[in-house]
């Protein structure tokens, strides 16, 4: 199949055509500002669907609103009528088309031309109306508040909230995609009972939580939280703000709490999940000979080798289990047992320990009994 996508090098256009490239699709026509005019006519006669994600957001003149929208629309219907394409046609308009100001007036032109050129074809046209779509390749401080917010945030850059109660309503740029490319392999194209087509989830957020979030996604490297992963919205937005840091700063310390014993590092914590850490024992070294009432633990050694031992605390019983890097295994840590872990070998021993609660200094529910 060979693919037209206008807009290319643009925010949807990049990942579309990243996206594409993923699946398998190999013959994709790229079309963008600075393609040469003539290689639309080829282009129109060869191609067997038509992303038209190209457009004008934010013209010096506003007048070039409609040449962009509208004019470069007309352009590109017109070389699929010239070469008697019969490829289906996908636009991304804006919700905006139902505003009356130069952006919107121009989208709805273009979204006009594209109905008449179907009733005048018989060709499958598809409309979306976007509203606020965000994610990863998204220009900031262009059209995007949530793209502007989350470099600035990452870059430790001002960032300005007029009314932090503003709602918007947000796509997410992969959920665009995936619903663009269903359209690409349905064999008999056939649009919704609406006459938009439209992209879910819709995320709908007042500005200030938007904010709030990606200061706290800032302050994880700090406080070790992880966000609510659980939450669709969450998911994404960290996601997109990650995308957004600084290349020298991907990497970020972590406090290590270091005795002659060797060390234990906390990693990552979450409200829901509890937290992980890290903990390297020096060769022949025991730690722990501790219980607990209701925290419970997970322990997995990746390096070294060594044993667990348990004592039910109203019982003489040892339970041993010996652990390895070279064979992992997960040991549960149950309520009401006493237990150490001891380093067997000669080289460090690193264990990742997982704890079903964050760490309360106030209510540790840790007590001392040896195994």
């Amino acid at each position: 199949m060979k693919i037209l996508i206008t807009g290319a090098k643009g925010f949807v256009g990049k990942n579309l055509v990243a996206e594409l490239r993923n699946q398998g699709f190999e013959d994709l026509m790229e079309f963008d500002v600075d393609t040469d005019p003539n290689q639309l006519d080829k282009y129109a006669r060869e191609c067997d669907f038509v992303f038209h994600l190209a457009g004008v957001n934010r013209p010096d003149n506003p007048a070039d609103f409609m040449t962009g929208n509208f004019g470069f629309t007309s352009q590109l219907l017109d070389a699929l009528k010239k070469q008697h394409s019969k490829a289906p046609v996908l636009i991304t308009s804006s919700i905006q088309a139902a505003q009356n100001n130069p952006y919107g007036e121009s989208k709805k032109a273009g979204e006009d031309l594209l109905f008449d050129y179907s009733k005048e074809t018989g060709s499958k046209v598809y409309v979306y109306r976007l509203p606020n779509v965000f994610g990863k390749w998204c220009r900031p401080n262009y059209n995007s508040a949530v793209a502007t917010f989350c470099n600035n945030i990452a870059h430790n850059l001002p960032i300005q909230v007029n009314d932090p109660n503003v709602v918007l309503n947000l796509v997410y740029v992969d959920d665009v995609i995936n619903s663009f490319i269903a359209k690409l392999k349905v064999e008999s194209p056939l649009g919704s009972n609406n006459l938009f087509e439209e992209v879910s989830p819709v995320h709908t957020k007042p500005l200030g939580e938007i904010v709030t979030l990606l200061n706290q996604f800032k302050n994880s490297r700090l406080t070790l939280q992880l966000p609510d992963m659980g939450d669709a919205f969450v998911k994404k937005l960290y996601s997109t703000y990650l995308s957004y840091l600084p290349e020298s700063d991907f990497s970020y310390p972590l406090k290590m709490n270091v005795d002659q014993r060797g060390s234990f590092t906390e990693f990552l914590k979450t409200s829901e999940r509890g937290q992980v850490s890290v903990n390297i024992s020096k060769p022949h070294i025991t730690k722990g000979n501790h219980w607990h009432h209701s925290k419970n633990e997970k322990f997995l050694v990746v390096s070294g080798k060594g044993v667990i031992r348990f004592r039910k605390i109203d019982s003489k019983e040892i339970i041993e289990y010996l652990v390895s890097g070279e064979k992992l295994e997960v040991v549960d840590i149950p309520i009401g047992y006493t237990h150490n872990i001891e380093n067997l070998g000669d080289t460090d021993m690193v264990t990742i320990m997982w704890v079903n609660e964050v760490f309360d200094k106030e209510k540790p529910d840790t007590y001392f009994l040896k195994v």
